[in-house]
């Protein structure tokens, strides 16, 4: 096994680092096939999800293709409202995972130049953004964004909030759990702070944000990276959540979550495949992300022995 990477060195190495972890490699070539067939979807999907005019009620309810009364149209069936399930995950799993990585993304913009700010001035500023942080996670992310929606749908009506429902998900989402970023990023520049070369930047008259951009951000990737991991998949299962509750996507925009949402009370009425097998491909998802964010911080760690 060969010691921890810089993320200065080229991605390829990141690559290489990822396959010498077993459970790394499969959950990336999971990914990466979730990731192609979502992006192909257009062209892999034989329906529109989004197209009302393109499925038949009369439809509703078929098996999968291996199941008898199936239909050899619908691979996977299809779901209450006539809809091919295959073409339905594609497009709802592609939605879901703009979600994720748009909120993470968020989550990063915020969280880490605060949590930077924090470690390297100290004071009044690590103390105010510490307890900002602090009250956030005191509070339940799913019911930050339960409260946001419900009064988004209040104030616009369901039809706008149906149009606006991915940019809406992902600031709630976004905004809600920027302090793992925040903590994440404290901790290492206060470590990076307090190290020769930035006492050197300072005696050399760099200005401090040049310092935190220039030298201490790319110190401080390799934990954030991590934590970007983690959080795709917790923002991702949070949408699913908050889809499954009626307060995400609309039933007109299928992701996994109202996917699974559209199935339940047919469950037990013989129709498993609408609600289990969306289900399974989000497990699929939340399991590959979570142990590539495994793989990634072992090899990351610096205190990983060479050999």
């Amino acid at each position: 096994m060969s010691a921890a990477i810089s993320l200065r060195n080229r991605p390829r190495e990141l690559l290489a680092l990822a396959a010498e972890h077993p459970g790394g490699a499969l959950a990336t070539l999971t990914l990466g096939v979730i990731a192609v067939a979502v992006a192909l979807a257009p062209l892999l999907a034989p329906q529109n999800p989004f197209d009302l005019t393109s499925f038949d009620v009369l439809d509703a309810g078929l098996p999968p293709s291996w199941l008898a009364g199936s239909d050899s149209r619908f691979l996977l069936g299809t779901d209450a409202q006539g809809r091919d399930l295959f073409s339905a995950i594609l497009y709802g799993t592609r939605i879901s995972l703009v979600v994720g990585l748009l909120a993470v993304a968020i989550q990063a913009a915020i969280g880490i130049p605060l949590g930077m700010l924090a470690g390297y001035a100290g004071g009044r500023a690590d103390t105010l953004v510490t307890r900002a942080a602090d009250i956030q996670l005191s509070l339940s992310t799913l019911m930050l964004a339960i409260i946001a929606l419900a009064l988004f749908r209040a104030g616009l009506g369901g039809e706008s909030l149906s149009r606006f429902a991915v940019p809406l998900l992902v600031v709630v989402i976004g905004i809600a759990e920027w302090p793992y970023f925040a903590r994440t990023a404290r901790a290492a520049t206060q470590v990076e702070a307090a190290k020769d070369y930035v006492r050197a930047g300072r005696a050399l008259g760099s200005s401090n944000f040049a310092i935190m951009a220039r030298h201490i951000l790319p110190n401080i990737l390799s934990p954030l990276i991590v934590v970007a991991t983690t959080q795709v998949a917790g923002a991702i299962m949070a949408e699913a959540a908050l889809s499954f509750l009626g307060l995400g996507m609309p039933v007109t925009k299928p992701s996994l979550g109202t996917l699974i949402r559209s199935g339940y009370d047919l469950i037990f009425a013989g129709a498993w495949w609408i609600t289990v097998i969306p289900g399974l491909v989000l497990i699929a998802v939340l399991i590959s992300v979570n142990v590539l964010g495994d793989a990634l911080r072992d090899g990351l760690d610096p205190r990983r022995p060479a050999g």
